[in-house]
């Protein structure tokens, strides 16, 4: 029976080696916003309603790359919190808006500070051309098999 060694499975894994680069920049962009008493996803959902407009959840969870159970029980610690608000849309009065408090404006500028040192550290650390290019990559795969 012929083997494939594991350096030689690691290099074939595309999926493996997608995963353990998006890790390890969850896992420090993560660690930065812990410092400032935040997650990943509350700066998701605030530097998706940082525009001041009121958007529905679905948009929030598409955006903030959340299921919609996740995202809502997200919005309900950031509502206790009184980072974010909700309102029921006037258009549509079937549909629940949510908006950056004063508060959560306020924490989305140190927050998004963190994320940028954190950004600062990976693009140094890959260099400002490969970053580009893997930037590139990515969301041109990201457009050909979504």
């Amino acid at each position: 029976m012929t083997t494939t060694t594991p350096t030689i499975a690691a290099d074939l894994d595309l999926a493996r080696a997608l995963t353990l680069v998006e890790r390890t920049v969850v896992q420090r962009l993560g660690e930065a916003l812990k410092a400032e008493g935040a997650t990943l996803e509350e700066w998701r959902v605030l530097s998706f309603l940082g525009d001041g407009a009121g958007h529905p959840m679905t948009e929030v969870a598409e955006s903030a790359l959340l299921t919609a159970p996740t995202l809502t029980k997200v919005v309900d610690r950031m509502v206790s919190l009184n980072l974010v608000l909700r309102r029921v849309d006037d258009a549509d009065r079937r549909r629940v808006l949510v908006f950056a408090s004063e508060r959560g404006s306020e924490a989305l500028t140190r927050w998004t500070a963190a994320v940028e040192r954190e950004q600062e550290y990976i693009v140094t650390a890959l260099g400002t051309e490969e970053t580009a290019l893997l930037r590139t990559l990515l969301q041109r795969a990201s457009r050909r098999l979504g």
